[in-house]
């Protein structure tokens, strides 16, 4: 890049070309095309005409016109009793409804079931994010929040599914979803995380995503407990491309639930999109007939949200809003909601945090319908919004905002334990039902294995061995169950047991139904009840201090403990000598260095981690090479560094002196000077580097002569010191100035570099 004045480009380009967000590709608004959010080019307008208790026309298409789709939302959709009454309020008005608090939930879903998909695309386009946002707030189906995990890995490894399963269900996940990279391995997959789910407690929810006759035949024999992956199109040219129908699908999914399986459908922005079959119709309308078709279908809810289709959404302007309006679509008609927050957007940290933020803070039913608990790599649904790699982070948003995501720390040691104890109790019923044989080896190195490149496991072919076996043989839940009881994993048994009651009794069939503390929750038994401040969900003190404890978390305590390490140390490099009260100094080549309450008695390193002892050998060396002379004062009345610095300068032969705290933070002052006016500044302490507490020494000699120095400059490369540094530096100063006395008077300090010559 040329830095001439000629020049063709402003060096910022740089920059932000090395930015995670230029690997992001947008589109151009395009309704002729598909490329609309909210305004395709054939987007019909609301309406509705009954003719003796049938629809004769919806969203301007007369009944002999409609389509496949328009037909069943017509027919399955639509509650005659109602229709009327809410097809004649105007789209502004259900949409002031919808962020109005003192409009209850259960009228706006009782609305819903009259209104067509254009009327409620329509509606809740009216609103801005910040509205939507809140609508789905007040709108979801459960109170309580919750969330769902990816759990797969790059080699479908069953030891590695098994023991990232259970330490999914430890961190909070109340639902597991796996799929494989080679689609025969799915009855090992099943198997691995329905053993790993249950180990440590009982009640996550799983399922294995696979083709969608083989998912029902591996629910049918009792590996899952619901299922997510009956697709939903909003266009008929959709559905035919997948040899399906809304009626095919109504069949299946009624087919899961007469097993007692859970299940929601998938639909999303932008998928007919992908397909080729939109329609010139935009991305909030074709959703808002995939959701009319999932009410009508008796589906117990939805996973939506972009989806796959998420990135593409993502990129047409106003893309990310139309993916939260489908969200509140879906819970306006009080379907359960599995938000998606699955599949990655952006590169952008920044604009995947974003779009998270909502869904974190106003809590949904599934707040991620697909939080990779593993890393990227390992991710067979392609990266989520989160991982693995990004889970503590997500944890510290919860802290932040004291907002209930579902998840919980989990510590070091535990964490290997439930590993351990997944991988023996799988092993167990591999060998016990004749399907392999784990060895020690093996066993160990995914113990400890943050990812599959770390394991020396299962490889895919073997894999493929074992889930052949388990179909062949018709292995179902009960053998697994028997299996592990025979083994001596009880509790696992008994855990996975309890899941099998569940299906029988069909308590979970309810909508937004997830299980805690061995308790099926529901929209029934635990409805969102949010009616403004001080109502809906609220955290529990016991859930607020869970949400508080995560890792590198300090105290008083600790901030002591670790400085105590650097004590002895000290101790043989310095020796302190208190001589008493100090006093005005008369040499005018002298620089009185004014020490902070705890330094060198309390704390013994800066916050660069620097040695106090070679902080001030650097400042005397400094002193003296600009010709001046140390003397030292403990400061007993403050810990502030400027009136350290002032209280040393009014008792300097010179008329300078350096006030410097404990922590490594220092300034150069002058005694006729203001408090906070003074000479030079060194406030970032955790980047300050012996070179330049020697210049600023140098400095001080300087201005002692009655010099003008440079001033030091300590650069910085933008890094973010208060958020590495604050709490230490407000706990260390806490300790300092619980040391200080009022009126207390300097006290002059002799010092001693040990094995100085």
């Amino acid at each position: 890049m040329s830095n001439s004045y000629d020049a063709n480009r402003w060096k910022r380009f740089d920059e932000w070309d090395a930015r995670p967000l230029r690997h992001d590709q947008f589109a151009v608004e395009d309704p002729e095309n598909g490329f609309s959010a909210f305004n395709g080019a054939a987007d019909p307008g609301p309406g509705l005409k009954i003719e003796n208790g049938k629809v004769s026309m919806m969203d301007g298409v007369a009944a002999q016109d409609f389509d496949m789709i328009d037909a069943f939302i017509a027919a399955h959709h639509l509650d005659m009793d109602v229709a009327e009454e809410a097809m004649a309020i105007p789209a502004e008005q259900l949409a002031r409804m919808l962020v109005d608090m003192n409009v209850p939930r259960a009228e706006l879903v009782r609305l819903a079931r009259g209104l067509t998909p254009a009327r409620l695309a329509e509606a809740v386009a009216q609103l801005n994010a910040m509205e939507i946002a809140f609508a789905y707030s007040k709108m979801r189906a459960r109170r309580t929040p919750g969330n769902q995990a990816h759990v797969t890995n790059a080699k479908d490894d069953p030891l590695q599914l098994a023991a990232d399963a259970a330490v999914a269900v430890a961190l909070g996940f109340d639902e597991i979803e796996t799929t494989m990279r080679v689609a025969r391995n799915s009855w090992s997959n099943a198997l691995a995380c329905c053993v790993g789910s249950v180990v440590g407690r009982a009640g996550t929810l799983f399922q294995c995503s696979s083709e969608e006759a083989e998912e029902l035949e591996i629910g049918m024999a009792g590996f899952t407990s619901y299922a997510e992956t009956v697709s939903v199109y909003g266009t008929e040219s959709a559905f035919i491309d997948g040899d399906d129908t809304p009626w095919s699908k109504a069949w299946l999914a009624a087919a899961y639930a007469s097993r007692g399986i859970k299940m929601r459908c998938t639909s999303g922005a932008a998928s007919e999109l992908l397909m080729g079959y939109h329609e010139a119709k935009s991305l909030l309308y074709l959703e808002a007939r995939c959701l009319c078709i999932q009410r009508g279908m008796g589906s117990q809810g939805t996973q939506n949200g972009g989806i796959d289709g998420a990135p593409l959404a993502s990129s047409i302007p106003g893309g990310v809003r139309e993916i939260w309006a489908e969200n509140l679509l879906a819970v306006w008609l009080d379907l359960e909601c599995a938000s998606g927050n699955d599949a990655r957007h952006s590169e952008s940290e920044m604009r995947v945090a974003a779009k998270v933020l909502p869904f974190l803070i106003g809590g949904s039913d599934l707040i991620c319908s697909g939080f990779g608990s593993i890393l990227k790599y390992d991710n067979s649904f392609n990266p989520s919004s989160f991982n693995g790699e990004e889970l503590e982070e997500f944890l510290v948003l919860q802290r932040d905002f004291e907002a209930d995501g579902g998840l919980t720390s989990i510590e070091d040691a535990s964490a290997l334990d439930l590993r351990r104890r997944a991988i023996d109790a799988l092993s167990h019923v591999l060998k016990d039902l004749d399907l392999a044989a784990p060895t020690e080896i093996m066993k160990r190195s995914v113990a400890v294995a943050s990812g599959s490149n770390d394991t020396q496991s299962f490889a895919p072919r073997d894999v493929a061995v074992i889930s052949d076996k388990i179909s062949r043989q018709r292995i179902t839940v009960l053998d697994v169950i028997r299996s592990l009881h025979r083994g001596g994993f009880v509790p696992e048994a008994q855990n996975l047991l309890f899941l099998v009651k569940l299906r029988v009794s069909g308590d979970y069939l309810q909508t937004s139904a997830i299980v805690r503390d061995g308790h099926v929750i529901s929209a029934i038994n635990d409805p969102n009840d949010y009616t403004g401040p001080g109502t809906g969900y609220r955290l529990t003190e016991a859930r607020r201090k869970e949400l508080a404890a995560i890792r590198n978390v300090l105290d008083r305590d600790e901030v002591l403990r670790r400085e105590a390490a650097s004590e002895p140390a000290e101790a043989r490099a310095i020796e302190y000598s208190t001589m008493g009260p100090a006093e005005r100094g008369t040499d005018p080549h002298e620089v009185v260095v004014g020490i902070s309450p705890g330094f060198g008695t309390r704390i013994f390193r800066t916050l660069s981690g620097l040695p106090l002892s070679k902080v001030l050998k650097a400042l005397r060396d400094g002193i003296e090479k600009g010709g001046g002379r140390m003397r030292l004062m403990r400061i007993r009345h403050t810990a502030d560094t400027s009136f350290l610095g002032l209280s040393a300068a009014r008792l300097s032969g010179s008329g300078i002196g350096i006030g410097i705290q404990s922590k490594g933070t220092a300034v150069i002052h002058q005694k006729d000077r203001l408090p906070h006016n003074n000479l030079e500044l060194f406030s970032n302490a955790p980047v300050t580097n012996l070179d330049h507490y020697r210049a600023l020494g140098e400095n001080a000699a300087q201005y002692a002569r009655g010099d003008l120095p440079a001033p030091v400059v300590v650069p910085t490369q933008g890094e973010a010191l208060g958020a590495r540094f604050h709490a230490r530096v407000a706990l260390t100063y806490a300790i300092e100035t619980k040391m200080t006395e009022n009126n207390a008077s300097p006290e002059t300090v002799d010092i001693n570099f040990l094995g100085e010559t």
